[in-house]
């Protein structure tokens, strides 16, 4: 069973959301400070992380952080907050999608069984239509290893997203072809994701702040204005 480490202050809605995760079929773990959510990720290794923004300790924005920079594990930030700013601040430091408060249980378990979905860690299941099925993508000196989940930019790995590595592997198999965000929010998000377009473009500042020589002047992402993005290379 795929395991899940729900984090909030909330204790009510911590019960209410490992009651209905567990009745679902997933292992659950809990925290309700940022420090303990550290701890226990490190601890437990969970597949995937419900974490709220506003904890005691550490926020949610600190919490993704430092659990970026150690693991690859999908995070779904949990907010209260409406301004379009601390979801993008969010996705910025690497969580790969957000839900609003107050939201349908009915709600976060359909985002939480798409974010399995389309996990990458099942990449082995792409479908053979694919333009290129190999397990690694190159251009120069960026390297993907799609079966071992690792990009290396001149022999240096680097510590992508589960959805920006998503984002890079997809645009790379389909090297030339321009996409526009609402394309690649179907193609790598999928449909019943909740976002807005805008999620593309923090992605791709992101992925070209790791794998770029010159984000400012790119090589490989390149933005088609107007419409949208391609890879070169």
């Amino acid at each position: 069973m795929n395991k899940i480490l729900v984090v909030d202050d909330d204790k009510n809605l911590l019960d209410v959301l490992k009651y209905n995760l567990v009745n679902d079929g997933f292992t659950v773990v809990t925290a309700e400070d940022g420090i303990q959510a550290l701890e226990i990720a490190r601890r437990e290794k969970p597949d995937l992380i419900l974490l709220d923004i506003m904890l005691p300790g550490l926020d949610g924005f600190e919490v993704c952080r430092i659990l970026r920079k150690e693991m690859s594990i999908p995070i779904l930030m949990l907010t209260a907050k409406t301004q379009e700013i601390d979801k993008v601040v969010g996705l910025e430091l690497g969580a790969d999608d957000y839900i609003t408060k107050p939201f349908s249980i009915r709600e976060l378990m359909a985002r939480v069984r798409a974010m399995f979905r389309r996990s990458q860690w099942t990449e082995q299941q792409m479908p053979s239509t694919e333009p290129t099925a190999q397990s690694v993508l190159k251009a120069d000196s960026l390297e993907v290893d799609v079966v071992g989940h690792r990009v290396f930019h001149k022999g240096t790995a680097m510590k992508l997203s589960p959805k920006e590595f998503d984002l890079l592997a997809f645009l790379m198999r389909h090297r030339g072809q321009v996409f526009n965000r609402e394309q690649l929010v179907e193609k790598v998000w999928g449909y019943d994701y909740g976002g807005t377009a805008r999620t593309v473009d923090v992605h791709m500042r992101a992925l070209r702040r790791k794998i770029e020589n010159n984000p400012v002047k790119p090589e490989y992402l390149i933005t088609i204005h107007g419409f949208g993005y391609k890879f070169e290379g």
